[in-house]
């Protein structure tokens, strides 16, 4: 291996693994259950069950996503009514009913792991228009591709990202 080559995902070590994942799982998972330290657990948890089956694991930034994405569902199912009064309060004047938010998440969820899945060109691609909120022009200006190509690539994606929805029973935003 040259000394500036990356380690390819299979030859990764646990370390660079969490190494290279951990701040964007804590993101993913804090984004799901809204409180750090229990992201920070949900995150530990996922290593420790990858670590258990690092040998079946072909992609582990993948199935890390995955896992965080199933355990903060359990976790929300589970602390669902250890909320307090006010909270409860402020989530029924201000919000859809607990199964609909829950169903939200799940579609956030479901959506970012497809994203996590797909090759790094094309969550290049997603990240600087949905995420930096870049036009076609800037995004062909930092990736090298036609604008008339940015266009193609990403209506493509987004196709692709909404029948992977549909077909795994997620018709809209509320899951």
């Amino acid at each position: 291996m040259l000394p500036l080559e990356m380690p390819s995902e299979e030859s990764r070590s646990l370390r660079q693994v969490f190494e290279a994942e951990e701040s964007s799982l804590l993101r993913y998972a804090y984004g799901l259950v809204g409180q750090r330290e229990t992201a920070e657990d949900l995150v530990q948890e996922a290593f420790v069950r990858l670590h258990a089956h690092w040998e079946e694991v072909a992609n582990p930034r993948a199935w890390l996503f995955r896992t965080i994405h199933n355990l903060a569902l359990n976790h929300l199912r589970d602390h669902q009514r250890e909320t307090s009064l006010e909270a409860t309060q402020e989530w029924a004047s201000n919000s859809p009913d607990p199964e609909q938010a829950l169903g939200k998440l799940e579609a956030i969820g479901t959506l970012q792991l497809l994203i996590a899945e797909l090759p790094s060109e094309d969550r290049k691609l997603i990240r600087l228009k949905y995420h930096q909120k870049l036009k076609y022009d800037q995004i062909s200006q930092c990736t090298g591709l036609s604008v008339g190509n940015v266009g193609y690539k990403l209506h493509h994606l987004l196709k692709h990202l909404a029948d992977s929805l549909r077909h795994l029973g997620i018709e809209s935003a509320e899951g």
